[in-house]
């Protein structure tokens, strides 16, 4: 009796309960045996070293993350084959399903480790006449008797064009479009594809044979006319849209994984407007977020699987987890979390501050800004500040904006540049009084952390260092990248600088300073 009360207390507190559903690329789990499909690398008990001792050990750093994240459903990419899906549930008990696809001939696959009942599964073939990647895997979860579908991802990497990635989101749009408008289903995995790809492929030519067109932004509809489908407008739009999770965090906290120190967003949590309908599941508004512990992450670094460097006779070093960081959200079946667009819609305030222009993505009526200050001024570019506020990037289009005077503007649009927030259409509706002391509105470098994104678009004076390689040098191992975009600008190495007026902004995870004119900054003590 006592038994099955306990049962009942557990059943009732799950059933009760907000349920979390995470993706994790484990950056390649092989087992040692030799099938002829693995990464030479992987090839079992070679000069590489992979062997029991390191399997062992990567096995086990595998379970201490999966453990430490404790989501009720998990999307894995990089699993070999299903034996090592089953030796993940026998060392995570609590995983009493799970399911597995790949293609014969292929390397790796995806599979689902979860606590909630799986129904069945089905893949989506994806198939190239002269390459081999994945299927997509379509598994079908009851939960409280709720039937919802997720769709585990891993697109083709970035050695190949965008044109692959393309075929995933066609096949993958294909098969919801079958589905009920109201019907519950997650998109989830790595899509090798950033949250903005429409932005970051277009400077890479072999990267962008599409002209322009991405496979997660106008294939699955994450973006409208190039611009984010929002929580204001999710509900609004008669297409197939879907709505990008990564949104939901700050602009600077938005990477899974670290290439050369830059942020980037392959792992992509994406769902549709049924999860904000109020009728079974719902996504729980900013539940997003990545699984980022200092054993993962620290220094701006992930803590990746290591192996030595070199194309050639790479070797084991065990130690490490994965290069990519896992990420999270929560969902739930209760009635009370049904509603969440209209609860985010009565906490919402009409925007009258810059401040309030970083929390969002785009705009969907203009605002108005009264007594904004051109603190800075280089051609048709300006960054304005209110005061007691924060400062914002006009990129363009403002010549008719003086420096040192004040203005009401009515802002019609912003934009986010790689991290960087801009007003992209503004109107002057009227110019107010010259500001004499506009240069009080400048920080001192002495006086803020450089580094601290608060900072981001504020103009910092008195900042002092040594340049090396287009990175100014404030200590031996503290450094700030320089840029500009006119390089006769950029001093030279060896020179001791002073930056009198340098435009703090973030780029990719990373802050910099940049400099548009000779007298930004004092060569020389």
């Amino acid at each position: 009796m006592f038994k099955f009360l306990l049962l009942f207390i557990f059943t009732i507190t799950l059933n009760a309960n907000n349920f979390k559903i995470a993706s994790y690329n484990v950056e390649n789990f092989f087992d040692l045996k030799d099938d002829n499909s693995e990464y030479s690398e992987f090839i079992p008990n070679t000069a590489s070293q992979w062997n029991q001792k390191n399997f062992n050990i990567k096995i086990d750093n595998i379970v201490k993350v999966l453990k430490d994240l404790d989501a009720d459903i998990v999307a894995l990419q990089e699993i070999e084959n299903r034996e090592l899906m089953q030796l993940l549930v026998k060392k995570l008990p609590n995983y009493q399903y799970y399911s597995f696809i790949k293609y014969p001939d292929s390397a790796i696959g995806v599979g689902f480790l979860s606590k909630i009942k799986i129904k069945n599964n089905q893949n989506l073939d994806v198939k190239f006449r002269t390459k081999l990647f994945r299927p997509i895997l379509e598994t079908t979860f009851i939960y409280d008797n709720i039937e919802f579908k997720v769709f585990n991802n891993h697109w083709p990497s970035k050695a190949v064009g965008e044109s692959y990635r393309i075929k995933y989101a066609k096949n993958l749009q294909e098969r919801i479009s079958t589905l009920p408008k109201d019907y519950d289903y997650i998109l989830i995995g790595d899509f090798n594809s950033d949250y903005n790809e429409m932005q970051t492929f277009r400077t890479n030519q072999k990267l962008n044979n599409t002209s322009g067109i991405t496979g997660i932004n106008q294939i699955l509809n994450t973006t409208i006319d190039n611009q984010f489908i929002t929580y204001e407008d999710i509900l609004k739009n008669e297409k197939r849209v879907h709505y990008n999770l990564w949104l939901d965090l700050p602009s600077n906290e938005r990477f899974s994984s670290k290439y050369m120190g830059q942020s980037s967003t392959p792992d992509d949590i994406i769902i549709p407007p049924a999860l904000f309908d109020t009728k079974k599941v719902s996504y729980i508004p900013k539940s997003f977020n990545v699984f980022k512990p200092s054993y993962l992450y620290e220094d701006n670094v992930v803590n990746r699987w290591k192996m030595t460097s070199g194309k050639f006779n790479k070797r084991h070093l065990g130690e490490g987890y994965s290069d990519h960081l896992p990420i999270y959200a929560e969902f739930s079946v209760n009635k009370k979390d049904t509603n969440s667009l209209k609860n985010i819609e009565k906490q919402q305030k009409d925007q009258t501050t810059i401040s309030d222009l970083y929390q969002k993505e785009k705009l969907v009526k203009s605002i108005f800004l009264q007594d904004a200050i051109v603190i800075y001024k280089d051609d048709d570019k300006v960054i304005i500040k209110r005061r007691d506020d924060k400062a914002i990037f006009i990129y363009s289009k403002a010549k008719e904006l003086n420096l040192g005077y004040s203005y009401n503007l009515q802002i019609n649009q912003i934009f986010n540049y790689n991290g960087l927030k801009e007003i992209k259409d503004f109107a002057i509706l009227d110019e107010l009084n010259k500001v004499d002391d506009y240069k009080s509105l400048y920080l001192d470098a002495k006086d803020i952390d450089i580094f601290d994104f608060k900072y981001e678009n504020e103009i910092v004076t008195n900042l002092k260092g040594i340049v090396k390689n287009s990175k100014l040098y404030l200590s031996d191992d503290k450094y700030i990248k320089i840029y500009s975009n006119k390089r006769n600008l950029l001093p030279k190495n060896g020179e001791i600088i002073t930056i009198l007026t340098g435009h703090l902004a973030s780029y990719k995870g990373n802050m910099q300073v940049i400099i548009y004119q000779p007298s930004d900054i004092k060569i020389g003590l």
